[in-house]
């Protein structure tokens, strides 16, 4: 996720879209930029790194004129650099655009653009809008930005203006959500509420497929297609704090919600016609995934949850051993990596000082790394030797949420990946995967539907101070990290553990009335993990069953039953685990603690 901003009216825009994206900060902080029409030309500041940089470059050589648009990067094609910072133009530098998202077919686009004799100075997606906009540019803003779009297939927001047409800023939503604030003779444009929230009250939303064209008589909305649209204004009654999280209390709820959003954008431009998976920056030499004979997983906390999620799949599908490590004890081992395996190295931040160590020490062992990692350009991502970028956007909650979410959906497609080269996934069953996969943003909104329910359970589990959670397999992946998010923001003490586990000892602390949260989602397990309910529902232990819409059974073994959707159990991991996500932040939201900065914890983990 990006910060879009833009203003059309009589005041000097380029201080008015600092700090718009002052507000946004918290969208993308790697570069930053606008682009400010002075009455004759379009003037371009940019810069990476913190948005102090940008402020001080205006403040030291201010750029005049009342229309503008602006853009704080969170990168996902191409380094944080100056040259891959926003705003892009044209190679005449009469046309600007910004824009948030990914454009799926930018390779096709930028060789078809290249092939005409366009150059272009960034390594980014989004500078392809600029020339097509430029190239269907015959006198009409608006017109041009709609056949340019028309040619561009993905997920994103995009606003674009023009030296030839002062005053005038046209935007477009395809997913990525855009906002328009009208006020007294000027017109704002966000990419989010909190960037103009304290200039007016009156939004107006833009959904999917509108296009907006805004000048100081206002905004006039459009589908692409041209029909006009009437939208009633929004009077927005949040305070800027609430405006900052969506009108969530915590950004870790807000984060919960982004997660359908995430997983479009991890998914986006990867899953091709038919049952073919393309992950833009893994490159295996010929002949490697056939040969592959052990995969190594490293991390550390909930990445490392994703990992054993990873284990069960890959090992499933791809017939192949997996290893999972925690990183700070297999850089300190003498593992037995060797040239011919793949090392897998998870870190939201790219930074995590202990996966570091494992990520080097694999190469040293002749292991092929792949990072899994949401920050472009990060140390990790220039260690690999491939790369999937899960695109979960910034993630401001010290617990993770949409990042883990985009990390599993990052490993279903690894796993396509490696099985359609390795021979190991049939068409069939390539094509069964990928349509579940496209159905994943559409469940997690289901799953988010229930939260409700999980509100009321979680005012009754407040009051413990010991929990336990148990699955087998995936299910038991799911547990762990269900159980960390427990423990990480509601102090609550919680443990998970593979459901046969628990007659080997830890069944001596489960009394009366203990919470006891059993995942059940895997078929072949089913009757095994009621076993174990049972067990500690004869301790009269307070049972809570995560199963499946269609369960009939499991109403008649369990206290307290959280549904979720109906998925292929290998997927089950995706909706599971929201609303365990759910459960862990109302406890401690009912227990009152600091949700989004729990106590001793940081989001990166950058030292030893």
């Amino acid at each position: 996720m990006c910060g879009i901003m833009g203003y059309v009216g009589p005041r000097d825009a380029a201080p008015i879209l600092v700090d718009g994206l002052r507000r946004l900060e918290y969208r993308g902080y790697d570069s930053a930029g606008v682009a400010v029409c002075d009455g004759r030309s379009l003037v371009v500041r940019k810069a990476e790194g913190k948005l102090s940089r940008l402020a001080d470059m205006l403040d030291a050589d201010p750029i005049g004129g009342s229309a503008g648009i602006g853009h704080t990067r969170w990168a996902t094609h191409g380094a944080p650099s100056d040259h891959n910072a926003h705003p892009h133009t044209d190679p005449s530098g009469e046309i600007a655009v910004v824009h948030n998202g990914i454009i799926e077919n930018f390779i096709a686009l930028k060789e078809e653009l290249g092939a005409a004799g366009a150059v272009f100075a960034s390594e980014t997606d989004s500078e392809v809008l600029a020339h097509l906009v430029a190239q269907e540019y015959d006198g009409d803003l608006l017109e041009a930005t709609r056949r340019a779009v028309a040619r561009a297939k993905g997920a994103y927001a995009l606003v674009v203006t023009s030296s030839r047409e002062p005053g005038r800023i046209v935007a477009v939503r395809m997913i990525s959500p855009l906002v328009v604030g009208l006020g007294d003779g000027e017109v704002f444009l966000a990419s989010d509420i909190p960037a103009i929230l304290h200039r007016t009250r009156d939004i107006m939303v833009v959904d999917n497929g509108e296009i907006v064209d805004v000048t100081v008589d206002g905004a006039r909305l459009q589908t692409i297609d041209g029909r006009a649209v009437e939208r009633d204004l929004l009077q927005i009654t949040w305070d800027a704090a609430q405006a900052e999280r969506g009108g969530h209390p915590h950004f870790m709820l807000k984060e919960i919600h982004e997660q359908p959003q995430a997983v479009t954008e991890t998914l986006t431009g990867r899953l091709l016609d038919g049952d073919e998976v393309l992950l833009e920056e893994v490159h295996f030499p010929p002949g490697f995934a056939r040969s592959l004979d052990r995969i190594w997983i490293t991390a550390c906390g909930t990445a490392l949850h994703a990992g054993l999620v990873a284990k069960e799949v890959f090992e499933g599908l791809l017939r192949v051993p997996v290893e999972v490590a925690y990183a700070h004890e297999l850089r300190y081992r003498d593992p037995l990596i060797t040239p011919g395996s793949l090392t897998v190295a998870i870190s939201q931040s790219g930074e995590t000082a202990d996966t570091l160590a494992a990520a080097y020490l694999a190469k040293e062992r002749g292991s092929r790394l792949l990072a899994v990692t949401n920050v472009v350009g990060s140390t990790l991502s220039r260690t690999a030797d491939d790369l999937l970028y899960t695109r979960a956007g910034p993630e401001i909650a010290v617990a993770s949420t949409k990042a883990y979410m985009t990390m599993l959906v990052g490993e279903y497609l690894l796993a396509l990946a490696l099985g359609r080269e390795r021979g190991a996934l049939d068409s069939a069953a390539a094509a069964h995967l990928v349509a579940g996969l496209r159905t994943l943003p559409r469940v997690i909104e289901e799953a988010l539907g229930r939260e409700d329910e999980v509100r009321v359970l979680a005012e009754g589990f407040a009051g413990h101070e010991d929990a336990y959670f148990i699955g087998r397999g995936l299910d038991y992946a799911v547990a762990m990290e269900g159980s960390l998010k427990m423990k990480e923001i509601s102090y609550l003490h919680s443990e998970a553990m593979p459901a046969g586990e628990l007659k080997h000892g830890t069944l001596a602390l489960v009394t009366e009335g203990t919470p006891v949260v059993v995942v059940l989602t895997q078929t072949a397990t089913y009757d095994k993990t009621i076993s174990a309910l049972q067990e500690v529902k004869a301790r009269h232990a307070l049972t809570i069953a995560l199963a499946y819409d269609d369960d009939t059974e499991i109403a008649k073994h369990a206290d307290r039953v959280i549904r979720i959707p109906r998925v292929p159990d290998l997927l089950a991991p995706v909706p599971s685990i929201v609303p365990l996500q759910l459960l862990a932040y109302y406890v401690a939201a009912a227990r009152g603690h600091d949700i989004d900065q729990p106590r001793n914890l940081a989001k990166s983990v950058t030292v030893e």
